[in-house]
């Protein structure tokens, strides 16, 4: 952010508000620097990435390794909060390598909550930096959400969400029993339609579901005004590939967008070939 492509890097559609930008870096007055360009980026809030176990950001010194110096992280916070009025939260795992104890994940929240941080996501596993892929840490540690349980009740002051192997709305509103949110990563991504049902079945809201071709229609707009701008189709489309997960022309809409090229023509035939090309 501080010396790269801030346009690229930044930019976003208005639609996508209200959006917090996860931040990754361990420098306290660089972190600072970035909450306040979010800030002026339009933002609503930062979040300090404890999570990752990635080699390139272990050889950066953040990510999942900053939960073994959480002094660091809540130097990060205060600079951040002294730099921007923003809110700053923090997304971490319950514990990292030989790092394994409750006690530690507690000391952890605790020194981080005493530099002004009122919020965490907590992805419910273990990290390990070695051994272990990016890839295998997303799976291969077992869950443990009984932690997660545990931080709410020991700070209940503290806004606590949950992460981690959460694959339907139905998982999530068992968890919202105990916590304060749910993230959903991969669920959301690998099979975007689940996040029609969030407002009826999450905030008991009488919004009247999409269907998934107007979905489409809506995101062909937004892409057209990209593609305008100099975006690839195929940047676009590629996080669209499961939008009719679970259906049984799913393989045939992946098809289509995973062929050599992409045009809009290939949607609008895809759209009059379902019979719903006004949005019906």
């Amino acid at each position: 952010m501080i010396f790269g492509d801030k346009n690229r890097l930044l930019d976003f559609d208005a639609a996508e508000n209200p959006l917090i930008l996860q931040l990754g870096g361990s420098e306290p007055a660089e972190m600072a620097q970035a909450a306040k360009i979010a800030q002026d980026w339009g933002y609503d809030g930062v979040n300090i990435n404890v999570g990752c176990p990635s080699d390139r950001v272990q050889s950066g010194s953040f990510g999942a390794c900053l939960m073994q110096t959480p002094q660091v992280v809540a130097a990060c916070v205060l600079a951040m909060q002294a730099a921007s009025e923003l809110p700053v939260s923090v997304k971490t795992r319950i514990g990292v390598d030989e790092m394994e104890s409750y006690d530690e994940l507690c000391n952890f929240i605790l020194t981080v909550k005493n530099a002004g941080c009122e919020s965490f996501i907590i992805h419910a596993r273990k990290a390990w930096l070695k051994g272990l892929s990016p890839k295998e840490n997303r799976c291969v540690p077992p869950l443990n959400y009984a932690w997660v349980h545990q931080i709410k009740r020991d700070f209940p002051a503290l806004t606590i969400g949950i992460n981690g192997g959460i694959i339907s709305l139905e998982e999530a509103q068992n968890q919202l029993q105990k916590v304060d949110n749910v993230m959903l990563g991969r669920a959301a991504y690998q099979q975007p339609f689940l996040l029609a049902k969030v407002d009826n079945m999450i905030y008991q809201q009488t919004t009247k579901m999409p269907s998934r071709e107007q979905i489409l229609l809506d995101f062909m707009k937004y892409m057209k005004t990209q593609n305008q701008l100099g975006v690839p189709l195929r940047s676009m489309t590629r996080h669209i590939l499961g939008l009719y997960h679970g259906q049984p022309q799913a393989r045939k809409f992946r098809q289509l967008l995973s062929g050599k090229t992409v045009e809009f023509a290939h949607l609008q035939q895809w759209l009059e070939l379902t019979g719903r090309a006004n949005g019906g």
